[in-house]
């Protein structure tokens, strides 16, 4: 898989872009590229890669389903869990820019989606529209839900 490509597949929580390019897809959904793109990971191990866990929160973010958190270093991650239908297609890249298949503030947009995307990755169950996950803010010692 060219990892350059943007993705429309089935995330964990809605249908979503996925390349482990962050620009493109910030054009792609017209926003700023100061803003900063969720990165969704295969594991913790890989989590550890990018940033460092804060020791107050390790338990939380270990039991957390479905939950973004911003870490102290600014850059926010996703761990999909193993048994996940979106875990198969992370572990190939082993983390991946992700984010919502729309345009910035628009509803999602089937053929906006399909036609915007490098490669479809569609299963049987096709696509569906979810609640989007949960976000909080790390800092050392504190946690304040974002959404």
């Amino acid at each position: 898989m060219n990892s350059k490509l943007v993705y429309l597949v089935q995330t964990d929580t809605t249908v979503g872009f996925s390349s482990t390019d962050d620009e493109k897809l910030s054009n792609l959904k017209k926003r700023p590229t100061t803003q900063k793109i969720l990165q969704v990971v295969d594991s913790f191990t890989t989590l550890k890669q990018f940033t460092r866990i804060p020791k107050k929160h390790k338990k939380l973010i270990r039991k957390a389903k479905k939950t973004t958190f911003i870490y102290p270093n600014t850059h926010s991650f996703r761990v999909i869990p193993k048994d996940d239908k979106f875990y198969d297609f992370v572990k190939k890249f082993k983390n991946i820019y992700s984010t919502s298949a729309n345009i910035t503030t628009k509803n999602f947009d089937k053929e906006f989606a399909v036609n915007s995307a490098d490669i479809v990755v569609e299963t049987k169950e096709g696509f569906s529209e979810t609640t989007s996950s949960s976000i909080y803010l790390l800092k050392k010692t504190k946690l304040r839900k974002i959404r």
